[in-house]
This record gives C-alpha cells, structure tokens and sequence, in this order.
C-alpha cells in the first residue's frame, strides 16, 4: 500500500496506475481535509466487492437458518410437475 499526496500522483499518475494494475498495488491519496481515496485496478476491485455480496448472501442464509431453528417458517406441500 503507498500513501501519496494529491500533487504526486497529479504529476505521476500514470506510473501510479501502473502499479496499480500491474503491481496490485493499493494507493491512498491523501488529501486535505482527511476527503482521502483509494486507487486500486478493477480486478482487484471486482474482488472485494465479490466478497461483500457474498458475505450479504451468506449472512441472509445464516439469518434464515436462525429463523427455522426458532420454528420461524412455515411447511408446504411441494409441487409436482407432470412427467409427459
């Protein structure tokens, strides 16, 4: 991870991009005001936002799971299609 001010990176941005894609590298830019980002490649991007949807689905479930156990739900009859 490299932290570096706003005019760094304003006058270096494309070998900052090129960590950032080729490296993985993560870059903060520091700004005043702590208004601070982050710049990452979409890859690694792509990935972490991934894990947080999976993350929400994996606590959906375990929260349903909850709810059975505490007999929350309901029994149905299922459905069977018809075999032509």
């Amino acid at each position: 991870m490299i932290a570096i001010n706003y005019s760094t990176i304003r006058n270096n941005l494309k070998s900052y991009c090129d960590q950032a894609t080729d490296n993985n590298e993560t870059i903060i830019v520091t700004r005043k005001d702590e208004k601070n980002i982050v710049i990452m490649s979409l890859e690694q991007y792509n990935v972490i936002i991934k894990n947080a949807r999976n993350a929400e689905y994996l606590a959906k479930l375990d929260r349903s799971i909850e709810q059975l156990e505490s007999g929350g739900g309901t029994a149905h009859d299922l459905i069977e299609a018809d075999d032509e």
